[in-house]
């Protein structure tokens, strides 16, 4: 058997590096390997090791619900499928699985033995009960006794109880008992689901050190309480992850019909299947193959932990106010460029004087909160048009908004319901700005709306000025300090046109002209950079200076894919700078020798996109919302604008040229689809996350891509 596997290994290995493209799950656990690469780096604080521990297992998680998911959604209604890889649903499940596999052993190793070591360096441990002196112990026992223990559950499941509904990512235990029925003995099994509204650790306080209990922990010790007289065999804990894809129209290789069929039959389901079962070593055999045969599961699905299950419970100790020095400080925030010597200026006059491009988090997103609160309390702005994706809690925009509706303007908002893991968040703040007498559009039919606009409808004197904002990331303060993202604000006539014609598309039944600085999806966004991409290729053909840099989060696309290997076997010197999910091969002969892929993975969540052309040395270059994937083009309300200032174009290339001489946060993709850190070989070390806090006119205005 051991030899048929290894066929079956080398067969699955050999197929997967024919094709010319990477698979997208497999490229996207490539991406997680270069987040988990930031644990190991010695020169990070622990606290900051263990931070992006926690976000890998919060991408894993996401992952598992939504892409592990849609390959169920296949499997389980037996649709075929046939991923870039060239394998087939089964094969690919396989390979898939066993990478997740490897992954997380990695992730537990490195957590055991780098981190674990290390607790006592920050003055904390973590600790089970038997580590406990009795008065700590005692203390333990009252807090279950008066806090913990009322809120447990036991849910048997036998032949007089149907099997209990388990939530999804919720810690809880599986205890097998030996109880006697009709003179026989008889296996059952209870589970008890760990309360989510409790810490997840229990936090002791010595002199010198905090000790965080595991809640799972101290559960386990007084488990024997909910089971008076009754033998329990086994206690096993265990976290199950459920099948989340319900934005079936976003799943990139799925047929519409199919779209039509799945959702009829999702309706009839009241929780997703189960596609991974976390539990510790050594559980109970007969326990993990009942749920094997309940849950339709088989080994593949079993992921062993036996050290801490569900790792992004340690945000608790990350996040804890006794450590807040321990992380890095922030650094301090850098005027944008465009307004170093305008900071006095009534915020219109600023705006009005010179398209301005904020660049984040290195510049706040300050100018832009202050335009739309002023605007909100202005008595000469009429109307404000916002598209909304993702909001802080207790956002600034929300609170601005409602102070426009109430100051009596003219306020419209789209609001983007569908947006993953924030449904909720945005039908609250949607129904508020509604019940306060603003227009909310809740979305496009089945299209998601990505993009990210702005416009100020604003009288002076005999005039209307419009002032718009156009960037690649969401209104949301919050993230603002996390992420690498542009804003730009103008007050230009020709942006403000296209502008108010998208906000008339969206929002009523107006039929465009064609925008001439957008490129929008689902309509041209695609065919446009194709155009632009076949440019290069003709120039590069005709002996004329070409080239083509695009940075974005994911790249997907098959026609944008096909379309830059030809412009590479034509010579265009193709750099591509991408995050997470790259689909491209580099590098191979004939096909992509032209072509160059890094990734940035650093302090910061690369999110900005820019589409630079070199055009014969008058680059094209374009900044906005999407990505190159098929969801971006067919799937979502999306834009791309077109820089015409030559300051600011000049400062997106410059974001380019940082990004490509990065040296510490850099890694270098080989075609077959795994990356190596870019080494610095004895150059001088270049970190863009902290080059852009330094950046003058000087470095713009030198900076050339080709």
């Amino acid at each position: 058997m051991t030899t048929n596997y290894s066929i079956f290994r080398q067969k699955v290995e050999s197929l997967i590096q024919q094709s010319n493209y990477i698979s997208r799950d497999l490229s996207w656990l490539q991406f997680n390997y270069r987040v988990l690469d930031q644990v190991k780096k010695p020169e990070r604080g622990v606290l900051e090791r263990l931070k992006f521990l926690a976000i890998t297992a919060s991408n894993l998680d996401e992952f598992f619900m939504i892409r592990v998911g849609s390959l169920y959604n296949y499997i389980d209604y037996e649709k075929q499928r046939l991923d870039y890889s060239g394998l087939r649903e089964e094969p690919f499940r396989a390979t898939l699985l066993e990478g997740l596999h490897e992954f997380v052993a990695e992730q537990n190793n490195i957590f055991s033995k780098e981190l674990t070591p290390l607790f006592s360096n920050e003055n904390f441990s973590i600790a089970n009960i038997k580590d406990l002196s009795d008065s700590e112990k005692s203390e333990v026992s009252t807090y279950f006794k008066k806090t913990v223990f009322p809120m447990l559950t036991p849910m048997v499941s036998d032949n007089y109880r149907t099997f209990p509904l388990l939530m999804n990512k919720v810690l809880f235990f599986g205890i097998v008992t030996m109880d006697e029925f009709e003179g026989k003995e008889q296996k059952k099994i209870s589970f008890v689901q760990i309360p989510q509204n409790l810490p997840r650790f229990y936090e002791i306080f010595r002199e010198n050190e905090i000790i965080f209990v595991p809640i799972e922990e101290i559960i386990r010790e007084y488990i024997h309480k909910l089971f008076r007289n009754v033998e329990i065999i086994a206690t096993n804990l265990m976290r199950i992850t459920r099948n989340g894809d319900f934005t079936l129209e976003e799943s990139e290789d799925i047929e519409t019909d199919f779209i039509e069929e799945l959702k009829r039959k999702l309706k009839t389901r009241k929780t997703g299947r189960v596609v991974r079962l976390e539990i510790e070593p050594n559980a109970s055999k007969w326990m993990i193959r009942r749920l094997m045969d309940i849950w339709e599961i088989d080994t593949f699905n079993i992921f062993e932990n036996n050290k801490i299950l569900d790792l992004t419970g340690l945000w608790q100790i990350i996040n804890h106010s006794a450590f807040k020095y321990n992380l890095p400080p922030s650094k301090k925030l850098v005027e944008p460029l465009s307004m170093r010597d305008l900071q006095n200026e009534n915020i219109f006059q600023t705006f009005k004087k010179r398209d301005v491009l904020l660049h984040h988090p290195f510049n706040s997103i300050e100018p832009l909160l202050k335009l739309i609160e002023t605007a909100a309390e202005d008595p000469n702005v009429l109307a404000i048009k916002i598209t909304i994706y993702r909001l802080a809690k207790d956002s600034r925009i929300t609170a601005a908004l409602l102070k426009a509706v109430e100051n009596g303007k003219h306020v419209s908002a789209l609001f983007e319901i569908k947006a993953r893991f924030d449904e909720e968040n945005n039908m609250g703040e949607a129904k508020k700005l509604q019940n306060a007498g603003c227009f909310v559009i809740h979305g496009i039919g089945t299209l998601k709306t990505h993009t990210k606009m702005l416009l100020i409808v604003r009288k002076e004197g005999e005039k209307v000025t419009r002032y718009v904002h156009m960037g690649s990331g969401n209104y949301n303060e919050d993230t603002s300090k996390l992420y690498t993202d542009i804003g730009f604000i103008t007050t230009k006539e020709y942006y403000a046109n296209d502008v108010s014609e998208f906000f008339n598309a969206i929002t009523g039944h107006s039929h465009p002209r064609k925008y001439d600085y957008l490129l929008t999806a689902p309509t041209d966004m695609r065919e446009q950079l194709l155009t632009l991409i076949e440019k290069e290729a003709k120039n590069a053909s005709a002996g004329l200076p070409s080239g083509i840099i695009m940075k974005m989060n994911s790249l997907q696309d098959d026609k944008i894919i096909d379309a830059l290997y030809k412009a590479s076997g034509a010579g265009v010197p193709i750099k591509l700078i991408v995050r997470g999910i790259c689909c491209i091969r580099p590098g191979r002969k004939n096909l992509s020798e032209n072509i160059t892929v890094i990734s940035i993975v650093g302090n910061f969540l690369e999110h900005s996109r820019i589409f630079y052309f070199h055009n014969n040395d008058d680059p094209t270059v374009y900044c906005g919302s999407a990505d190159a994937m098929v969801r971006s083009f067919d799937r979502r309300i999306e834009s791309l604008f077109l820089f015409v200032d030559k300051r600011c174009k000049k400062e997106a290339m410059t974001i380019l040229d940082f990004n490509l001489k990065d040296n510490v946060n850099s890694y270098l993709m080989q075609e077959d689809g795994s990356y190596v850190k870019v080494e610095m070989e004895g150059k001088k070390a270049f970190d863009s996350h902290k080059e852009f806090y330094n950046i003058t006119d000087e470095a713009v205005e030198k900076t050339k891509l080709f």
